[in-house]
C-alpha cells in the first residue's frame, strides 16, 4: 500500500501532509483528535539529512504542539550505506533521532509506529521500533539483518543460521517473526482508522516487548535474563 492510500484510510476525516522527496510530514484528523505524522516513502535509505530532518520535525512538534500524538510511517531500506554518511557520523544522527523521540515521550507525546511497507536495519531501529508500540500491516516486510550479513558478523556458518531460523524467530525475517518476538505489537487489518483510534486509547505502560516476546514464545529468555541482571548484587 502506498503512503497516500494509507493516509486516506487512516484519516478519512482528512489530513494535511506535505511530501518533499522521500520525506513527508503533517497532521491527520483521527477519531481521537489531531495526530502529527512523520514518514518516508519508496524504501528511503536514511542518511544524515533524512535522520536530521525527522529529528527536527519531532522537536518542532514538541515545541509547538505539546502532548500531540506522533504517528511514524517510516518506509526504509535501512541506514544509507555510503562513505560520506559514515564520515559525517550517521550513527550520531541516528542516535540524535532516537533521543528526540525519547524526549517527546518524556514530554507526554504518545508515539505510534506503523510499518506499512518496508522496515530494515538501523532505519527501523531508530524510528518506528522506538515507538511506544509498533504495529504493522500484514503485507509489510520487516528485517534487521539478513542471514549472510549475520554470518559475516557473528562468524557462525550461514547453514547453521538457516537451520536456527526454522525454529527461532530471532534468526528469521518477516513480520510474523517480529510479532512473535514482541517487537511488533499486532497487525492492523480492516478499518485502519479504528485501529489507530484503539492504539491512541491505550495508556502508556512502558516497554513491555520482553514480556510480549516471552508470552508469544519468540524470545523466551529476554525478560528473565534482564530481570536477573537488573536485580543482581554487585
Amino acid at each position: 500500500m502506498d503512503a497516500k492510500t494509507l493516509l486516506s484510510k487512516l484519516f478519512p476525516a482528512g489530513c494535511d501532509v506535505a511530501f518533499d522527496g522521500q520525506f513527508f510530514h503533517g497532521t491527520g484528523e483521527s477519531q481521537r483528535g489531531t495526530v502529527a505524522i512523520i514518514g518516508s516513502i519508496d524504501a528511503a535509505p536514511i542518511g544524515v539529512e533524512l535522520a536530521f530532518r525527522m529529528a527536527d520535525d519531532v522537536l518542532r512538534i514538541v515545541r509547538e504542539h505539546p502532548g500531540r500524538p506522533i504517528l511514524l510511517l517510516v518506509d526504509t531500506q535501512g541506514q544509507r550505506l555510503s562513505r560520506r554518511d559514515e564520515l559525517l557520523g550517521i550513527n550520531g544522527y541516528m542516535a540524535h533521532l532516537a533521543k528526540c523521540l525519547q524526549l517527546a515521550r518524556n514530554k507526554g507525546h504518545k508515539i505510534i509506529g506503523l510499518v506499512y511497507s518496508e522496515a530494515v536495519s538501523g532505519g527501523f531501529l531508530a524510528s518506528s521500533l522506538l515507538a511506544d508500540r509498533c504495529y504493522a500491516l500484514p503485507e509489510a516486510e520487516v528485517r534487521v539483518m539478513n542471514l549472510p550479513a549475520m554470518s559475516r558478523i557473528t562468524k557462525i556458518p550461514q547453514e547453521r543460521l538457516e537451520e536456527l531460523s526454522k525454529t527461532s524467530p530471532v534468526f528469521a525475517p518477516g513480520v510474523s517473526n517480529y510479532l512473535k518476538m514482541g517487537a511488533v505489537h499486532s497487525l492492523w487489518e480492516g478499518d485502519l482508522a479504528q485501529r489507530l483510534a484503539e492504539a491512541l486509547d491505550i495508556p502508556s505502560e512502558g516497554d513491555r516487548r520482553r514480556q510480549w516476546g516471552e508470552e508469544r514464545e519468540g524470545r523466551k529468555l529476554a525478560r528473565p535474563v534482564s530481570e536477573r541482571v537488573r536485580h543482581a548484587q554487585g
